[in-house]
Formats: structure tokens, sequence, C-alpha cells
């Protein structure tokens, strides 16, 4: 590919992180197929990370089991959650505010990340994410502490454009978690950070660590924070 250059080179561009907040599952996953076309066509390596939360719902990836019982809606406390099949690695995921989606948007070969070197530096953001958190997490794509799962990946890869990502648990409703825990068909029970620190944790604290982490882990020397994204903002 014509113009590329290392990750590791000082004109390699700053990490552009956009943290918009609650935003509905179909939205995001529009904007992110946006995102995918506009970085496909750039010449200068740029990588986008939206850091978001959305309103409940399950999403069931290429990994699911083909009869999970999650694979249709269910209902939860009086009300509907929605079920998505959705194009990215990993099996069933429960969404809900509270749980942290963070979704970079990296073109692959201009970095000179293989898919499996990319998935490795994701993982290794959100486990030192968790670290510095005060949260261990046993080795393996679980991301286990010492009461559940606490984090998950789930990555898209089209054209050499990597989107999707990384899923974190930090103080969804309790009621919600135990709600997947009954209809999971992989039986992971769910934690949080609240529920491994046994104390409060601020959500601005979290999304700040995972913008550095993963900025570290992709070569980005540099980040610019970002409320909002021009394109949600603007509609075009």
């Amino acid at each position: 590919m014509a113009n590329q250059q290392p990750a590791s080179d000082a004109s390699a561009p700053a990490l552009q992180a956009y943290l918009i907040g609650m935003i509905g599952f179909e939205d995001c996953q529009q904007l992110q197929h946006r995102l995918v076309e506009s970085i496909r066509n750039r010449t200068d390596g740029q990588i986008q990370l939206l850091v978001c939360e959305h309103p409940p719902l399950i999403t069931i990836g290429r990994g699911s089991p083909p009869h999970s019982p999650l694979c249709v809606g269910k209902r939860s406390g009086g009300h509907w959650i929605d079920t998505h099949w959705v194009k990215r690695g990993g099996g069933c995921l429960f969404h809900a505010p509270g749980q942290l989606s963070v979704y970079p948007i990296v073109p692959l070969q201009w970095h000179g990340f293989t898919i499996g070197e990319y998935l490795r530096r994701l993982e290794s953001a959100v486990r030192r994410t968790l670290r510095q958190l005060g949260v261990e997490v046993e080795q393996g794509s679980a991301f286990a502490g010492r009461t559940g799962s606490l984090a998950a990946l789930g990555v898209t890869v089209r054209d050499w454009v990597a989107y999707n990502g990384a899923f974190i648990s930090v103080s969804p409703p309790v009621a919600l978690l135990r709600f997947f825990d009954r209809w999971s068909p992989e039986r992971n029970r769910v934690s949080s950070l609240v529920a491994e620190r046994q104390g409060p944790v601020r959500m601005a604290t979290v999304r700040a660590e995972v913008v550095r982490q993963v900025a570290q882990a992709l070569g980005c020397d540099r980040y610019h924070l970002h409320t909002g994204h021009p394109l949600l903002r603007t509609g075009e």
C-alpha cells in the first residue's frame, strides 16, 4: 500500500478518541461503518477510537452456538431486551449502561499489524486498564476476576480495517447481570469492576485509562480527546 509508514515513525498520527456517551447500538454500528470507509481511503494511518455505553441489548457474534437461547429477545423486569446478530468474533455479549464499549477503528496494514497481533495488542490494553484500576485478571480471553468475567473482545475486520472491539463491565445494574447469567449459553458469570473492587468506580476514570492504554498498545505516542463525534452532531 502506497505511503505506508510504521507506527513507531515520528510522523505517525495521534489517536483520535471520541467520548460519545450513551448511544443506540445500531446508530453506533452505522457510525463505525462510515468510519471504516473513511479510514480505508486515508493514507495517513489515522486511528479513531469510540468510547461509549449502550442501552440494554444482547449481541451474538460468530462464535456463539447456533441454537443459543438468546437468539430471540427476552423480557427482564418488564422491559424487552432486543437481540442483534453481529459480524464479529466472540459469542453472546450483554450490553447495558455501566458497561464501557471500546471501538478502535484501525487500518491494520498501514500500521503493520496482522489480525492476530492486533488482537493481542487490544487484549493487552484491556488487561493493563484493569490492572491500573486495581483488578488482576486471569490469562485467556475470558478476562476472569474473582467472581466472574469482567471484559470481552469482539472484533470485525473489513478491507483490513478493524472495528468493533472490547467491552469492560464497570457498574452495570446487578439485575441485568443476573439476567444474562441465567440465559447465557456459555454459562459465564458476569462480574464488574465495582464488584471486584467492592467499592465505587468512576466511569470517567475508566474511560481515561482505557484511552491511554489503547493508544499505547497501538503504537500511538499521542492522543486527542473529543466529546461527541462530528458525524453524530451534523448527521451528514
